[in-house]
């Protein structure tokens, strides 16, 4: 049986220990998880034979360069980045070496034989809305954002080191991801959290802001077909939900599943990175599924009834 080296950058995050969670179930994948736990917590990842977490910064060429030389890699999920609203507004600048960390891996993969780069983007890149739902290759990328920015150009260093290097790569776009193991930095974690402690439902603005929420399990299974099958190969996919909602509606479904006590209330808006509207096409998505997607209100009850469910 052929063994897959595979990278995960970003892998104690949220989303990318679901993905090793995930690649650890076929023993032919062997795992590096590569964390610098600025946002990461090596209490998601797994306790299996094939996984291994290495503390590591992608964007310090001389922690990530042994790395790829020591294992050499066959496929490598470049997931690693600053994430939160909050934090990639009060940052940007951490943010925007995010954009060494890019190059670092791309220029590793390059020179080291890797076989595709996979590549976590971000809806963020859409900015406010043009057209809806946003598809992958009409809808503009209008984002001024520093975080908007990075993934824009992560996507373009991709896209030509295809062009000059034959290096592949697959660009997800993730929209609004959600489940056990999440951070309070995020919204369906942070008002679960607020509703089993019985406090209040914390609303930036008047609540109408619309977004749509995919299960990690969702997003994780459709990534990885898309690996195991060699599918979307030099392409973009949105991973995401193409069932829109508005925040307030959120909060309000989650009074109702969680039982809670708790009152919504209104908090001054955000003065930016509030986007109005986010959905997306999510034609390619549902093929590489090829099942039904999870819906809110089974995915609330799934991480409600998980008593590790928030970190």
């Amino acid at each position: 049986m052929a063994k897959r080296n595979i990278l995960v950058t970003g892998g104690a995050g949220f989303i990318g220990s679901a993905l090793v969670r995930e690649l650890a179930n076929d023993p032919k994948n062997q795992i590096i998880a590569v964390d610098n736990l600025l946002t990461g917590d090596k209490k998601r990842l797994p306790k299996a034979k094939n996984v291994h977490f290495i503390k590591a910064d992608v964007n310090r060429l001389s922690d990530i360069s042994s790395i790829f030389f020591r294992f050499r890699f066959d496929y490598v999920f470049h997931y690693a980045a600053v994430v939160g609203v909050k934090r990639t507004l009060e940052q940007p600048v951490l943010v925007l070496e995010d954009v060494t960390g890019i190059k670092n891996i791309l220029d590793l993969s390059k020179n080291t034989n890797v076989k595709r780069v996979f590549f976590s983007s971000s809806s963020e890149v859409y900015g406010e809305p043009v057209e809806l739902p946003q598809n992958e290759h009409t809808t503009p990328l209008n984002s001024r954002l520093p975080y908007a920015i990075v993934k824009n150009l992560g996507e373009a260093f991709l896209k030509s080191y295809w062009q000059e290097f034959g290096l592949e790569y697959t660009i997800f776009r993730f929209f609004n991801t959600y489940g056990p193991m999440q951070s309070k930095d995020f919204v369906v974690s942070k008002f679960i959290a607020q509703a089993i402690k019985e406090q209040d439902l914390t609303i930036y603005g008047d609540g109408s802001q619309t977004r749509t929420f995919c299960y990690v399990d969702d997003n994780v299974k459709a990534c990885v077909n898309a690996f195991t099958e060699d599918r979307c190969i030099n392409d973009v996919v949105n991973i995401g939900s193409d069932k829109e909602i508005t925040v307030l509606e959120l909060a309000e479904a989650i009074q109702k599943v969680s039982g809670t006590k708790s009152k919504i209330v209104h908090l001054p808006a955000l003065e930016e990175g509030d986007m109005k509207r986010r959905l997306p096409d999510t034609t390619k998505m549902l093929q590489l599924l090829e099942q039904d997607p999870i819906s809110l209100e089974n995915g609330l009850k799934k991480i409600i009834d998980n008593p590790e469910f928030i970190l």
